[in-house]
């Protein structure tokens, strides 16, 4: 082999691979034998090292000199330039192991000379390295990031603003400058602000100029003129509505609106540089959107029969299509839908509780917390799906058990036939409230719980699984925060639980082949399709679930699990960057297949089929099963879980 010309001298190809992120983990010894087994090519100026569409060459280049631009094609087939390759820098890895088409271009900008490395030699010498092989999932990790971003479509940053009302910020929407009062302002002296500013609201501020209060138009006719009360001298502080919260200026109009949702509340206060700057209200982020379906806030709040409830679950799906259609991410879709669903939840079993008064069995005979499961739990439901759910309620003595059981299988029922009616089906496993397996005092769990650890089969594992990411919905938040705690701790003493977890998730592989293909079924029904929930998604909830029971992390949200993970330096900053952008792809890609289900009458059901998606879709969906399955390596590793 020739030597090489770098910076005007001859160099060893060996000796600049060593200056090359991550090369620089290999042994001098393993450098050469590379070079030996590599080629090296030149690229004339203007020249295309390969192009969007074409089959994968199934090589790495290496930059030795010149400069490269990397291209894709946007809806009306124009190059848009996404990213550059430097001197010491490598491209073609995206489908480096596989024979997919690239789902970009690389165009030689300036005379480029590469040392080109055929795939085979990943399999052998580098996969030996594990310095190399971190150091290579951090590059990876970045520009996964970047094919995720072409997965939602390049959009003109010009028009971003009106094509995504989820990504303008609040500053765009709220009305400014704030208008205010202080809490001894009386009654009439708020009325002639109102009208001078030509304002429906005021914010009272204290001494201090701090928020304390929001009154409205409504405050002043529905607590003072319906009731007569203009001459008793009533003070902002006596009519203000005191649940005031605040949203920064540069807050988007989802991270608003998920507030409001989550708060039950119709105006907040902006802050900008740590200053009262405005105030928005749901009417200024249903007015920014064409579709007005945000009136499902209200409308769900306004029902009082389930019949009522029934119709306003329908307008949800339209949010989701709305979320799906402005390009929003899997993280703000599952935030925002997780939140209408435990709305729509919520005063279902407020109905429900009305009946059981209407029908003379009066009032829950204590307190209790009703609890979601599954991906519910987890806070990534995005459709309407099976239910799971269950009830933790306050322990009573013996002679009292059964008249509370009674009562609360009975509640359970309705609740659980009203979601069915809203269209959340009933669980084929009848994980449900109105199963009495389900529906537990405080007491009654715990020692379920400690069943479940000493006796370690296929059966109570499967439980586990089901229950560990039991969330809080409705009723008294202390009984599943207990709950969650006493688990936590259960767990973490209990290494031997961690371990069959880990072994129950490794008995099923994430479906690669040898060299990193996506394996799809063989069955008649489901031909050259890949489940994306089953053979990925629960892989990476079960892991990541396994790490935060050891750490004592009680987060069920699987983003906010490695968030927490993170934090925690359990897995190196290029694993759990390359996990997240895993998940939020699959995500995506299930969110976006059950829409169009759902579109051509069909049920979801996480079936897709690979080779119809796009070539980047592909490629992304292909790194994050190559991700999920170096995670699944790293919990075997890490709880000593070696399938044989």
């Amino acid at each position: 082999m020739k030597p090489l010309i770098y910076n005007g001298q001859p160099i060893a190809a060996s000796s600049i691979l060593k200056k090359v992120n991550p090369f620089q983990h290999l042994a001098q010894s393993t450098l050469e034998s590379i070079i030996a087994k590599s080629e090296i090519r030149q690229f004339p100026k203007g020249i295309y090292v390969f192009r969007q569409g074409d089959p994968s060459l199934q090589a790495l280049f290496v930059l030795v000199s010149g400069s490269a631009d990397i291209t894709v094609l946007d809806k009306q087939d124009k190059e848009v330039l996404v990213s550059k390759r430097q001197e010491l820098e490598f491209f073609g890895e995206m489908v480096f192991f596989s024979e997919d088409c690239y789902p970009a271009s690389v165009q030689a900008a300036t005379d480029l000379l590469c040392i080109v490395i055929p795939n085979a030699l990943f399999e052998t010498e580098l996969s030996r390295t594990p310095g190399f092989a971190n150091a290579f999932s951090r590059i990876l990790a970045e520009r996964m990031r970047t094919v995720y971003q072409s997965l939602i479509s390049v959009t003109e940053q010009t028009n971003m603003a009106l094509d995504r009302p989820m990504r303008r910020r609040v500053a765009d929407l709220m009305s400014a400058p704030l208008v205010t009062c202080h809490l001894q302002d009386e009654i009439t002296v708020m009325a002639k602000q109102m009208t001078a500013h030509a304002v429906s609201s005021l914010v009272v501020i204290d001494e201090m100029g701090q928020p304390r209060g929001i009154v409205t138009e409504r405050d002043l006719v529905g607590k003072v003129l319906a009731h007569d009360r203009c001459q008793e001298g009533l003070t902002a502080g006596d009519i203000m509505a005191k649940n005031c919260l605040t949203v920064a200026a540069e807050a988007f109009y989802y991270e608003a609106l998920l507030i409001m949702v989550k708060h039950k509340v119709k105006h907040l206060i902006v802050i900008a540089n740590q200053k009262l700057s405005g105030l928005i209200t749901i009417r200024d982020l249903i007015i920014s959107r064409s579709t007005g379906a945000l009136a499902i806030v209200s409308s769900i709040e306004r029902q009082d029969t389930v019949d009522g409830l029934v119709k306003a679950s329908a307008e949800i799906d339209k949010i989701l299509q709305a979320l799906v259609e402005e390009r929003a991410s899997s993280q703000e879709i599952l935030q925002i839908i997780t939140e209408f669903y435990d709305r729509l939840t919520q005063k279902v079993i407020q109905v429900c509780e009305q009946e059981m008064l209407t029908e003379g069995y009066g009032p829950p005979p204590v307190a209790y917390s009703w609890i979601t499961m599954g991906s519910s739990g987890r806070q990534e439901q995005f459709v309407k799906t099976d239910q799971d759910n269950g009830i933790i309620y306050d322990n009573v003595p013996p002679d009292k058990e059964e008249a509370v059981i009674i009562y609360f299988q009975l509640l359970a029922e309705k609740v659980v036939e009203s979601l069915l009616r809203c269209g959340f089906a009933k669980c084929k496993g009848n994980v449900m409230a109105s199963n009495p397996f389900w529906c537990r005092s405080f007491n009654g769990w715990r020692e379920t719980i400690n069943a479940w650890v000493d006796k370690l089969d296929p059966e109570n594992i499967r439980m586990m699984t089901i229950f560990l990411d039991f969330r809080y919905v409705y009723g008294k938040k202390t009984l599943c925060d207990l709950l969650r705690n006493f688990v936590t701790r259960s767990f973490q003493k209990s290494g031997t639980v961690l371990l069959f977890l880990a072994k129950d998730d490794l008995s099923h592989r994430i479906p690669l082949t040898f060299f990193k293909q996506i394996i799809t079924e063989k069955t008649k029904e489901h031909r050259n399709l890949v489940n994306l929930k089953s053979a990925a998604c629960v892989h990476i909830v079960d892991c990541l679930r396994i790490f935060s029971l050891r750490e004592g992390i009680v987060e069920t949200n699987t983003f906010k699990r490695l968030e927490k993970l993170a934090k925690k330096r359990v897995m190196s900053e290029e694993e759990n960057e390359l996990l997240e952008n895993a998940y939020e792809t699959l995500m995506m890609l299930r969110i976006r297949q059950s829409l169009h289900q759902l579109s051509v009458g069909q049920q979801p059901d996480n079936y897709l089929n690979p080779n119809e998606l796009s070539k980047r879709d592909k490629s992304a969906l292909r790194e994050a099963f190559i991700a999920a399955d170096r995670l699944q390596n790293l919990t075997g590793h890490a709880f000593y879980a070696f399938i044989g």
